[in-house]
């Protein structure tokens, strides 16, 4: 009987832990290494990407019940550790310029990544 206690607690407890317990690495629609932040989902049917030879321009989309200041905030603090430089929804990198914009209100917020060449 004990022998089977262990595993039906650790499937118990995998089945009771909360969604954001278990980690899922998602990124921006087009920008395969700029991380979505938790929260937001993309919106792929308003992506738009083009490959030219000067660089690539890409305008995705992201909602979610989310904060402007926290959405913000997680890109000013992850961004620079990825190489982008900059702060405050403007952002550099290796001859790209990364802007965020916001649609919306709090709570209800759509945020748009615009990625075009320097």
């Amino acid at each position: 009987m004990l022998r089977f206690l262990g595993p039906l607690m650790l499937a118990g407890a995998l089945f009771l832990a909360p969604p954001h317990a278990v980690a899922t690495e998602a990124f921006v629609d087009g920008l395969e290494d700029v991380p979505l932040m938790d929260g937001l989902k993309p919106l792929p049917d308003r992506s738009v990407v083009f490959d030219k030879p000067d660089g690539r321009i890409v305008e995705s989309y992201a909602m979610g019940a989310v904060r402007r200041a926290d959405v913000v905030r997680f890109y000013d603090q992850t961004l620079p550790q990825l190489g982008w430089a900059g702060r405050a929804q403007a952002y550099r990198r290796e001859g790209e310029n990364l802007r965020l914009g916001f649609e919306g209100k709090d709570g209800a917020l759509v945020v748009r990544f615009s990625l075009t060449p320097r």
